[in-house]
């Protein structure tokens, strides 16, 4: 846990990638974490590798990324009213394994050609979204810099992103600052956590909102982090149970 720990105060969106293909060690370490995360929830991510088609043959996706080589589909089934939030729990947890490794990633949502993934799905089933990773120059681009700029001008505070009815313990204080680090669509941070006769519950004011599912997931994933162990059931306003010390 330390490890994810540490990966939540390094990880950062990249956009740009050097564009080669994954280093064999990195990648058969995520082909391992996605074949057991394929058995939990029923769960679908394929791991993309020197294939940038699906970013590079999009008009829409210019000047957003470079050098995309490799990434991970995030395939749904359509039926399952909680799979995008699945999806951001378990592929924010790949992404802060990619991050303990040294490698670069991004969520990526619309700006790329779901036509041109070379994965398979079945009826019922469609490419939510994507991960990008890969290596990464050991600077943010000017781009990079900018981006990040616009999006994190107002940021929420941790004390903005929960209510309570009287003093938290110091384990929910650590889960809401690492809630406070997750990323989430432009930087919206639409998760309100609450704390109440001692019980946890996360919720998305409009968990319909675009990545608003997603966003939920990611920042469940975060405070079950920072909190030093639990559970999350899943759904908006879920509760949380902490594990034991």
């Amino acid at each position: 846990m330390a490890d994810l720990l540490r990966a939540i105060e390094d990880r950062r969106s990249r956009r740009k990638y050097v564009p080669e293909r994954l280093p064999p060690s990195a990648a058969e370490v995520l082909e391992t974490f996605i074949a057991g995360l394929g058995e939990k929830e029923n769960l679908k991510m394929r791991l993309v590798l020197d294939n940038g088609k699906a970013f590079n043959g999009l008009r829409r996706s210019y000047g957003m990324f470079f050098g995309v080589r490799n990434y991970i589909a995030l395939i749904g089934d359509d039926s399952d009213r909680l799979r995008l939030e699945k999806l951001g729990y378990y592929g924010q947890w790949l992404i802060l394994h990619a991050t303990a490794l040294g490698l670069g990633t991004c969520w990526v949502g619309g700006t790329f050609d779901r036509k041109l993934c070379p994965v398979e799905t079945e009826d019922g089933e469609s490419i939510a979204c994507a991960i990008t990773v890969g290596k990464t120059p050991p600077k943010l681009s000017v781009r990079e810099r900018l981006l990040h700029r616009l999006t994190h001008r107002t940021s929420k505070t941790a004390e903005q992103m929960y209510t309570a009815d009287g003093p938290v313990p110091e384990w929910f204080l650590s889960g809401m600052n690492a809630a406070q680090k997750a990323p989430s669509a432009v930087n919206r941070q639409p998760v309100t956590f609450a704390y109440r006769d001692g019980a946890v519950t996360a919720s998305a004011e409009d968990i319909n909102a675009a990545g608003a599912a997603l966003d939920l997931g990611i920042a469940k994933l975060h405070f079950e982090l920072g909190a030093g162990g639990g559970a999350w059931a899943f759904g908006n306003g879920a509760a949380f149970t902490k594990s034991d010390p």
